[in-house]
């Protein structure tokens, strides 16, 4: 489970950064260059497009990457992305895999024991 964990955590970060990219540079797009009436105009909340653009994917990285040594933590920081990039930007079909992935990868970091007990983290 930690395996997996860790491999769906990087995956979705690094999905969840090609989204990043495009949604802070959207903002900075319309705040540079002005909205375009029905094309570009600018979000509700840019401040949180632009921290989540960020956060998002690095919490989604980091989960990863530390679900061998500490699983539990892990899967709080992959399932914290997970409701970010939702919160933020949205269920679409370019953010359903990063979501989905850091969900997953969440659970699994949650429900992982140590490998040599039997019992889990509780």
């Amino acid at each position: 489970m930690r395996n997996a964990a860790m491999i769906l955590g990087v995956i979705a970060g690094l999905v969840g950064m090609i989204v990043g990219f495009f949604g802070y540079g959207f903002v900075e797009l319309v705040d540079r260059y002005g909205e375009i009436e029905g094309l570009a105009e600018q979000v509700e909340n840019p401040e949180l497009i632009k921290a989540a653009s960020i956060l998002a994917p690095m919490l989604a990285i980091a989960g990863g990457a530390m679900a061998h040594a500490r699983a539990l933590v892990a899967g709080m920081l992959l399932l914290i992305s997970a409701a970010g990039m939702y919160y933020a930007f949205g269920f679409g079909v370019f953010t359903m895999f990063p979501i989905a992935f850091a969900g997953v990868a969440g659970l699994l970091g949650i429900a992982a024991g140590k490998p040599d007990e039997p019992k889990a983290h509780f």
